[in-house]
């Protein structure tokens, strides 16, 4: 199934390029009442509904460090700090926007947008202190995340050695565009990932250079306790703007278009917008993070 959250928060099940309606009042509560519910009868065509971020979970797990590949590609740059195996951090749940909403710039905040394409996995059910062997009973599907990253705002959070201002600003944590079952894909290691800024691939790699398994990383994060719908994401891929040779060149800017793709679940897209744009006002005064 491919489970999409449409116009005003109603939840549907596409199929092909139509949309089932579900009777189930949201995302969070498909996934905690453990069960499909019926289809109301209501059934509408995918360009006519507007798709909306398709889960706001409880809880959103970030991983980083990985994919090693993304480790390796900071030393091209002497990154401030190692980007160790098994970082976990929680990300503002309140940031999520979905497929075509706007990234929206805040300057005053930032010079340096980066983009980061990451696998994500719906939790379909609450639990704590699983085994990875348990684990696969907990996927409740699959899903495209974009982290946004500050990378100014970044490095300077990380000289505490933490870091989660930078990728928790408003609008920065695109979802979507759907949740794909795990039915449906009977191996998360094994999918082609890109991400496209303008058309042009920026980040290209697959699921399968995760240093260690989504079984694995579930049941590492489980000592935090899931709640069903919970959101966990499994680290991004190579080919930041911020670890590449001429990083300036490459970072986000008003006018940019990204596309998130990931074999088996589709193409997550996100506009970026000036602040002046988005609010119709200037930004505010800038501030130094």
């Amino acid at each position: 199934m491919k489970l999409v959250t449409f116009d005003d928060g109603l939840v549907g099940d596409l199929r092909g390029d139509r949309v089932v309606e579900l009777d189930v009042p949201s995302m969070r509560e498909y996934f905690e009442r453990g069960e499909v519910p019926r289809a109301t009868g209501r059934e509408l065509a995918l360009e006519d509904v507007r798709l909306r971020a398709p889960i706001v979970p409880k809880k959103f797990f970030h991983t980083a460090g990985n994919f090693r590949e993304h480790e390796d590609e900071s030393k091209n740059v002497d990154w401030s700090h190692e980007i160790a195996p098994w970082i976990v951090f929680f990300q503002n749940v309140d940031a999520i926007v979905g497929p075509d909403d706007p990234v929206i710039y805040p300057e005053h905040l930032t010079e340096e947008l980066d983009y980061e394409l990451e696998l994500a996995v719906v939790i379909r059910k609450a639990g704590k202190w699983f085994s990875p062997e348990e684990a696969v009973d907990y996927i409740g599907g699959y899903v495209i995340f974009n982290d946004i990253t500050a990378r100014d705002i970044q490095r300077r959070e990380m000289r505490s050695g933490v870091f989660s201002f930078c990728k928790a600003i408003d609008t920065f944590c695109p979802l979507g565009p759907w949740i794909v079952t795990p039915d449906e894909i009977p191996n998360p290691h094994d999918l082609a990932m890109e991400l496209r800024v303008n058309g042009e691939a920026r980040q290209v790699s697959h699921s399968k250079n995760m240093s260690v398994t989504i079984p694995e990383i579930l049941s590492h994060y489980s000592a935090l306790a899931y709640s069903a719908g919970d959101v966990v994401s499994t680290g991004t891929v190579s080919g930041v703007a911020g670890f590449s040779d001429d990083p300036a060149s490459l970072y986000l800017k008003p006018g940019d278009v990204m596309e998130a793709e990931i074999e088996r679940i589709g193409v997550l897209r996100n506009p970026v917008v000036s602040w002046q744009e988005a609010h119709g006002e200037p930004p505010p005064e800038r501030v130094r993070w």
